[in-house]
């Protein structure tokens, strides 16, 4: 293991310089052409492009490509993308790069029909298409066509845009060398957006569908108008505007949603969601591949650990990296990564990983430029530490995976606890569910990724087990497995499990931000849910037997933290997340056909005995 120091500070000079918005979008106005051109696909579907070209002629340029279902806009080709100087964009125009944007088949005013997380064709004949046929290509126009280009290619993007960057990496165009996906869309069912190991996350599936998910007959440069709410206050309008998840077609959505309707056509991991799964399909990638996400992305958290991961399995020969930040979903992006909510990190980690890792990535692919020997297999933050730390594996080695069990009376040991028979209980009520985060909002926050979670310790449905205060650091790094021995009244149940660091009382930042108390406060280091109907198969969900002790066995996605001297690890169960996650009625039903009168409360018990030994799985690092 080797620390990376805080090298923010040795290009604070160059970032002031860069923050100078208005100087670099006169500068990139005056030294750029844009061109708006449809792109022939294959199939004769034209793909509306535009494209920002140097004006310097004196060298060849490389081309830097993101497409899009959110739109290339500005149209017009006088009208300039302001993203080109307000992002890192702006560095790469600074060394003429050629940007491109691209409208996705079917989106804003390219041509053809949008299908959602189009399914990979590995066996592609013809005129057939796909996203991997689309980007090729337009690689192919690209370079065939522009000039000055040195024939090669990046591709980078996030979120959606992070699904096409994976999709371009298996077109197999030569002259793609480099590819960045950013928080890819990878699973929607196991892990990304809109379902967590099978549990519908309602909050963003119908912010997100409500909107995006309208049909878009022809191409237009006009945005789809996005749903007012009824009420500034999520948890009414979810728990009593809407109720139960059919009535969102029914009151809200109606008939025209296509992808809403897929959704509830397919509560299981079927065919359907599986052809969605890039993670199936990425043998053999070429490009050299960049994979980074946010430790704190409330959308893309798993895709960004689970492609890095599949890459490894299934390409082992590839040139292939993970970089991981404190982040919410983009923030390296952004001119400031120095906080998220009230946990601070310690500098601005988001103009270090643009100047110390993606810039230099690029450039060095790209213009072969630079010296990337230093830049490990796996470029990784720790939070609780605050520093970065480099790994050419991940998880590093060293890593050991060490159970936590269960303690009658609220406690965690490392050792089994020793009593014949040991459960704690709760009441699960539909009508009452555990809210994900505390306060009245309308928008699903981004910060309850790392909130306190006091608000939720002091509710009777929610447990809550915890260390003594730690002696010495606690350090984890890699996957984290909920262990549950569970038994409940009902045939099905949800199951949060949050890992908590828990401040010391008198803890205090040298410079806080704001007046919050952070003494005592529990900081969600990782949290997900476990549909428990799918406990032994995605595919095939079975029901519970009730009062029957079972085992409810999942991942959390990876965490990097150090749990410090003098703090606790706290565990927290319970069985809603609420308004985040649908409710679960407690019975073997189809969620997405329940009424209301189908809804129930549930008596669930958690078991920490000689038998039953409930616990976590942790990653820890010797």
């Amino acid at each position: 293991m080797k620390n990376i120091l805080p090298l923010f500070f040795l290009f604070l000079p160059f970032l002031l310089v860069a923050q100078d918005f208005a100087q670099d979008s006169a500068w990139i106005v005056d030294n750029y052409d844009k061109i708006e051109q449809y792109i022939p696909m294959r199939d004769g579907v034209k793909l509306f492009t535009a494209i920002y070209v140097p004006k310097d002629k004196t060298e060849k340029h490389p081309i830097m490509l993101t497409r899009t279902p959110y739109s290339c806009a500005p149209y017009g080709k006088d009208e300039y993308n302001n993203r080109l100087w307000n992002r890192q964009d702006r560095y790469y125009m600074r060394k003429n790069y050629i940007r491109v944007f691209q409208d996705v088949r079917g989106r804003w005013m390219s041509e053809g029909d949008f299908v959602d997380v189009r399914p990979f064709n590995p066996n592609k004949k013809d005129k057939d298409t796909d996203e991997a046929s689309d980007t090729y290509d337009a690689i192919e126009w690209l370079i065939n066509n522009l000039p000055d280009n040195n024939g090669r290619v990046g591709v980078k993007g996030t979120s959606y845009p992070g699904f096409y960057a994976t999709m371009a990496a298996l077109s197999g165009h030569p002259a793609l060398v480099a590819v960045s996906p950013q928080a890819p869309v990878t699973d929607w069912f196991i892990g990304d957006d809109f379902h967590h190991n099978g549990a519908f996350f309602q909050m963003d599936g119908f912010s997100f569908y409500s909107s995006f998910g309208k049909p878009r007959p022809e191409p237009t440069t006009v945005g789809p108008e996005r749903f007012q709410f009824p009420t500034p206050d999520n948890y009414q309008f979810y728990l009593e505007d809407v109720g139960v998840v059919k009535n969102f077609n029914a009151k809200y959505l109606g008939d025209s949603i296509a992808f809403w309707k897929d959704i509830m056509a397919h509560p299981n991991y079927d065919d359907f969601w599986q052809a969605r799964n890039p993670r199936n399909f990425v043998t053999d990638v070429k490009p050299a591949m960049m994979v980074v996400g946010g430790l704190f992305d409330a959308e893309d958290c798993f895709g960004a650990w689970r492609m890095y991961e599949a890459i490894e399995e299934k390409s082992p020969n590839a040139n292939n990296r993970l970089v991981m930040g404190p982040w919410y979903h983009g923030q390296w992006s952004s001119q400031d990564g120095s906080y998220l909510g009230h946990i601070q990190f310690g500098g601005n980690t988001a103009f270090w990983y643009q100047n110390e890792i993606e810039i230099p990535f690029f450039n060095y692919h790209l213009l072969g430029e630079g010296d990337i020997s230093n830049l490990a297999e796996a470029t990784v933050f720790f939070t609780g530490e605050n520093k970065w730390h480099v790994y050419n594996q991940w998880p590093p080695k060293g890593q050991v995976d060490q159970t936590i069990y269960f303690q009658p009376g609220g406690g965690l040991n490392w050792s089994k606890p020793t009593q014949k028979e040991s459960f704690t209980e709760y009441i699960s009520d539909p009508e009452n569910p555990v809210p994900y985060t505390d306060g009245v909002h309308l928008r699903r926050t981004r910060e309850y990724m790392l909130d306190d979670q006091r608000f939720a310790s002091r509710r009777p449905d929610v447990l809550v087990f915890q260390t003594d205060i730690l002696q010495e650091d606690l350090t984890l790094a890699g996957t984290v497995i909920a262990d549950l021995l569970v038994s409940i009244s009902g045939t099905d149940a949800d199951f949060v499990v949050k890992v908590i660091d828990v401040f010391p009382d008198d803890f205090a930042y040298e410079n806080p931000k704001d007046d919050y108390p952070m003494g005592g406060y529990q900081m969600l280091v990782r949290g997900e849910i476990m549909r428990g109907r799918f406990r032994n198969s995605f595919e095939n969900p079975t029901a519970f037997a009730p009062n029957k002790v079972e085992r409810v066995k999942f991942e959390l996605p990876d965490v990097a933290h150090t749990f410090h001297k003098g703090h606790r690890l706290m565990i927290q169960v319970q069985s809603s997340w609420f308004p985040l996650v649908d409710r679960n009625p407690h019975k073997f039903i189809n969620i997405y056909e329940a009424n209301e009168s189908d809804f129930q409360k549930a008596t669930i018990k958690v078991h920490h005995d000689q038998k039953n030994s409930s616990g976590i799985i942790l990653p820890v690092l010797k």
